[in-house]
C-alpha cells in the first residue's frame, strides 16, 4: 500500500503494516521487524508536513488503536490509548465533565502523534501539548513494555513526550486534566500596526492570544479566547452563522481565492490586499475545545519556528520587510502564537518562553524560496523548528539550539542502539543510530 501524509508532501510504500489492538500486539509487530533487521516507524493521522512517519520498511498503524482505559476522576488523570485523536479524545473528555487545559487549532492528530512532534496552543502562561503528560507507557526495541513518568523512569519521560518516536512506540498518554471550562472568543481584524504596538499587552492580558496576518494587507485577525465564569451560560454562534463564516467564507470562499491566485499569480497580491478585511467581528462562547479548534479545509504547506518571546516585534519587522522582495506571492497568513517556557528536553520551548512564527503557502504553489528565508531570519534569532512542520536543519544545526540535546541522543542510543526506530527523517535531525551510520 501507498501511504501519504495530509498535506500530500510525502508518501511512502513500507512492505510491512500492522495493524494492533493491544500493547502486546504493538510489542509483537516491532520485534518481529527487530527480528529481521528492519525498521519501524508507528503512524497517526499523517499530519506531520515531515516525514517523520514514513518508512519503506515496517509501519505500526495506530488508527485502530483508540479510546480511554482509565479515569481517575478524583486525580483528573486520563489514560488513554496512543492512537486516538484529539477530536475523539475531547469529546470523551467533555462527556466525563474534563477538558485539556489548552490546544491548538487543528484536533485531526492522535494524541501519541501530537505530543511526539511537540504540538502546542498558545498562551503564555500554558504549555504544550506534552506538558499536559502525566505519564507515559512505551514498547521499547527489544519488545519490552515500560512505563515512565516524573517518578519512573524520569529520564526516559522527559525525552519521550516530545520524543519524534525515535525511543519506542507510545502505546498509552496518561493526560492530567482539569474540569471542563467555557471560552468566550473575541476575533476580529485590526490594524497590523496597532496589534503590533501592543504585543506585551495582549499576551499577558489574555488566557489565549494569537493573530494572524495576510501578507500585502494592512490588518492583522486577532483572536482572544479567555475563559468565563462557570455560572456564565456560553452562548455558542449559530449554527447558520457559524456556517456562513467559517465554512463559506474562511473554507470555501477563501480557497477558491487561492485556486484563482494559483492560476494566475499576478492576483494573489490584490487579493491578498483585501482578504483581512473579508473576515467579521465576531464574539462567542462555547464549551473550550469548540473554540480551540477551527475546521480547515484548504490544503497549504507550513514552517514554523519557536524563537524568544523578545524578539518576537523583530523578527516580525524582518519577515515584514522580505516578503515583498520574494518572485513568487504569498497567498496564506502568517500565524503568531505564545507558549511558556518548559522542562521537556527537545521540547521548542525548552527553559524559554516562546513566541512561534508560522509561515504557510497554499499547496501547489512554489514556497521554497519564501520558507528559507524565513528560516534565515528566525535561525538568526536562536530559533527552533516545530518537529513536524518543514524545516532544513539537521542534527548538528539542532545541536546548538537544544541544551540537553545530546542526553536526548545518549539515552536514544541506550533505548535502541541498532536504530529499530529510526527513519530518513530522524537520520537527519537526531543523526543515525547503531548500524545505520
Amino acid at each position: 500500500m501507498t501511504w501519504k501524509n495530509w498535506a500530500g508532501t510525502v508518501h511512502a510504500r513500507p512492505r510491512a503494516v500492522h495493524r494492533p489492538r493491544s500493547t502486546e500486539e504493538i510489542a509483537d509487530a516491532v520485534t518481529d521487524a527487530a527480528r529481521g533487521g528492519e525498521r519501524i516507524r508507528a503512524w497517526g493521522s499523517g499530519h506531520s508536513f515531515t516525514a517523520a512517519a514514513a518508512t519503506d520498511e515496517h509501519a505500526i498503524d495506530l488508527t485502530g488503536y483508540t479510546g480511554v482505559t482509565d479515569v481517575d476522576m478524583h486525580a483528573g488523570l486520563v489514560t488513554v490509548r496512543a492512537g486516538t485523536t484529539l477530536r475523539e479524545l475531547t469529546t470523551i473528555l467533555d462527556a466525563l465533565g474534563l477538558a485539556m487545559v489548552n490546544l491548538g487549532d487543528i484536533d485531526a492528530q492522535t494524541i501519541a502523534g501530537a505530543i511526539s512532534t511537540g504540538t502546542h496552543g498558545t498562551g503564555a502562561s500554558l504549555g504544550g501539548l506534552a506538558t499536559q503528560v502525566a505519564a507515559l507507557e512505551l514498547v521499547l526495541s527489544d519488545g519490552s513494555i515500560v512505563g515512565c513518568s516524573p517518578t519512573e523512569r524520569p529520564d526516559l519521560f522527559q525525552a519521550a513526550r516530545v520524543g519524534l518516536g525515535a525511543l519506542g512506540v507510545i502505546s498509552t498518554v496518561t493526560l492530567r486534566c482539569v474540569p471542563a471550562f467555557a471560552l468566550e472568543a473575541s476575533e476580529r481584524p485590526e490594524p497590523l500596526e496597532d496589534v503590533l504596538d501592543g504585543l506585551d499587552e495582549g499576551i499577558s492580558g489574555n488566557d489565549h492570544f494569537e493573530f494572524y496576518w495576510f501578507p500585502y494587507g494592512r490588518n492583522a485577525v486577532v483572536k482572544r479566547n479567555n475563559r468565563i465564569p462557570d455560572s456564565q451560560r456560553p452562548r455558542p454562534l449559530g449554527p447558520v452563522r457559524e456556517f456562513v463564516e467559517y465554512e463559506l467564507v474562511e473554507n470555501r470562499a477563501f480557497g477558491a481565492l487561492c485556486r484563482l491566485g494559483r492560476a494566475v499569480p499576478t492576483l494573489v497580491r490584490p487579493i491578498g490586499a483585501v482578504t483581512d478585511r473579508m473576515l467579521s467581528t465576531r464574539r462567542y462562547s462555547d464549551r473550550s475545545h469548540r473554540v480551540f479548534v477551527t475546521r480547515r479545509t484548504v490544503p497549504f504547506v507550513e514552517s514554523e519556528y519557536a524563537i524568544p518571546r523578545a524578539a518576537l516585534g523583530d523578527v516580525l519587522a524582518e519577515l515584514r520587510a522580505v516578503v515583498p522582495l520574494l518572485r513568487d506571492p504569498i497567498a496564506f497568513p502568517v500565524e503568531v502564537r505564545v507558549a511558556a517556557a518548559d522542562d521537556i528536553w527537545l521540547s521548542t520551548a525548552y527553559q524559554r518562553d516562546s513566541a512561534y512564527i508560522a509561515v504557510h503557502q497554499y499547496a501547489g504553489m512554489p514556497y521554497r524560496e519564501y520558507f528559507a528565508a524565513f528560516e534565515a531570519i528566525v535561525s538568526a534569532a536562536g530559533g527552533r523548528p516545530h518537529w513536524g512542520k518543514l524545516h532544513s536543519l539537521d542534527a548538528d544545526a539542532l545541536r546548538e539550539r537544544y541544551p540537553r540535546f545530546d542526553d536526548f541522543r545518549d539515552l536514544r542510543r541506550q533505548l535502541d542502539p541498532d536504530g529499530v526506530f529510526s527513519n530518513a527523517y530522524t537520520d537527519r535531525v537526531l543523526g543515525p543510530v547503531g548500524s545505520r551510520r
